[in-house]
């Protein structure tokens, strides 16, 4: 489209105290000390619309005769709102570093620190024994996997049994997740998909119990609300009144 191709030419400008600075089809705005970057997107519609994802990328979808002043003013009043979002779905990347599955180091489980030990053994088996994370391998190599196997295997044990009293509760929204899947994932603690699945990261394992539940309960709202609208709030306190204290937790245990 050749005004979108304008627009997105190599150039820089102000509106109002916002600086602008354009590359290419990505734009930023500096708001205080912050700066906004957004893709921009002409479609046929009425309306501009703006959206904040879970990667906390932010989309601009704008009418083809939007005016790009007009476009910016939008993005500078909604920066306020931008930045909380982006801020939201922060708390829910995990931000543990990086193990070297050794003796000595601390692991996580439901929101206890176990001291990990590697012992040689003619059989792979990994338990939990007076505040340490016994791992005894028939190769130290080994030791990796054992561990996050043996995470894997108690989120898929615990984590129907945290959600299970969550999820008659929200029957009475008439909602209800079409399965639950369990596993790894790199930038959230859960998910929630258009078909009703529920995905919860076995990361979740090394956080408190009410920890998980924030996370479940957070999902199930999804079912009812598919954005963070006032309305989706709403039904997460009603739900779990002390979900903040649990969100914050979640961001100091697993920093």
């Amino acid at each position: 489209m050749d005004d979108g191709q304008s627009i997105m030419s190599n150039s820089q400008g102000t509106v109002g105290d916002c600086q602008l600075s354009i590359v290419n089809c990505q734009l930023s705005i500096k708001f205080g000390s912050k700066e906004i970057v957004f893709d921009l997107e002409y479609q046929e519609r009425k309306s501009l619309g703006i959206t904040v994802h879970p990667d906390r990328k932010v989309m601009v979808k704008a009418p083809v005769d939007a005016s790009f002043e007009k476009i910016l003013e939008k993005v500078r009043k909604r920066a306020p709102w931008i930045l909380k979002q982006q801020s939201y779905f922060l708390s829910f990347e995990p931000l543990t570093p990086p193990r070297k599955y050794i003796s000595g180091e601390s692991h996580l489980y439901m929101g206890r620190q176990y001291r990990l030990k590697i012992y040689d053994s003619s059989k792979d088996t990994v338990k939990l024994k007076r505040g340490f994370l016994e791992v005894h391998v028939t190769d130290k190599a080994k030791a990796k996997k054992l561990v996050l196997d043996w995470y894997k295997a108690r989120a898929e044990v615990k984590f129907p049994e945290i959600a299970e009293k969550w999820i008659v509760r929200f029957k009475k929204y008439g909602v209800e997740p079409s399965s639950m899947i369990i596993k790894w994932m790199d930038k959230r603690w859960g998910s929630c998909t258009p078909k009703g699945k529920i995905i919860l990261n076995i990361e979740l394992m090394k956080a408190p119990k009410g920890c998980i539940e924030y996370v479940i309960v957070h999902e199930l709202c999804h079912l009812i609300h598919h954005n963070h609208s006032a309305a989706f709030f709403e039904v997460q306190t009603k739900e779990m009144m002390d979900w903040g204290k649990w969100k914050e937790r979640m961001e100091r245990v697993m920093a």
